[in-house]
């Protein structure tokens, strides 16, 4: 197998190109306490195994996992505005994971997990199949060059563990900023199996409430940039 190929064997998804570079940054003191405090709480990790999503968090409840949450501002938020919902952040760069902590900390969260590990792992052997309401992805690393395209994340085999661990009637929402992967995304999700387009134009949908926009976003569009968001739904 080269290493633009990948495959799926006896339902597991084998993963041969990473979709992200681990830039390792410095934690500054506030992160580090952070960690320090809230992990025991709100840290996850690999070798936890399977979870038991209701022990988790103590109680049976809607779960939504969010990849690659960056500094974690946007997911704080989302927390704290469905507190009815329990929230499972992954991140790979630890100064985000310090950082989304400490907001999480301000904001008296109970509802909210971060794990610091490689998504599609977290996904393939920590996420039971038919857990999941809803599955984010904002503004994934766009691999805008051609010759990069195959470490996008955002591919059919992807779309088919990703379906795997909502369940029946749950949402997977993405958005980029970048209009030729928006294209990309929205034709591999086209062609996927057991999902629908939630866009009545069959393309994209307007930014759901639920989703903040980022300071970098807002900048963004008002120099006349593009967001696009992507709602698909498990039917099957």
């Amino acid at each position: 197998m080269t290493e633009q190929q990948a495959d799926t064997q006896q339902g597991v998804y084998i993963r041969k190109i990473r979709s992200f570079v681990k830039r390792e940054g410095r934690l500054t003191q506030g992160q580090a306490r952070a960690i320090d405090k809230n992990w025991p709480a709100m840290g996850l990790t690999m070798e936890q195994g399977l979870l038991n999503l209701t022990e988790v968090f103590g109680r049976t409840a809607p779960v939504v996992l969010e990849i690659g949450f960056g500094m974690g501002k946007s997911l704080v938020e989302m927390a704290a505005a469905e507190r009815d919902k329990d929230f499972i952040g992954i991140e790979v760069h630890r100064p985000g994971v310090g950082a989304c902590l400490m907001d999480a900390e301000a904001s008296e969260l109970t509802n909210l997990r971060v794990i610091e590990a490689d998504a599609v792992e977290v996904l393939e052997k920590c996420i039971p199949d038919n857990s999941l309401a809803r599955l984010q992805l904002y503004f994934p690393d766009p691999w805008h060059k051609k010759r990069h395209h195959k470490r996008r994340i955002v591919q059919p085999d992807f779309a088919q563990l990703v379906r795997r661990k909502l369940h029946t009637g749950g949402l997977w929402h993405l958005a980029t900023d970048w209009q030729n992967y928006a294209e990309h995304m929205l034709k591999v999700m086209s062609a996927a199996p057991g999902f629908r387009n939630l866009s009545a134009s069959g393309d994209y949908v307007p930014r759901p409430e639920f989703r903040p926009q980022t300071k970098f976003e807002q900048r963004g569009q008002r120099l006349g940039h593009g967001v696009w968001d992507l709602m698909f739904e498990r039917e099957s």
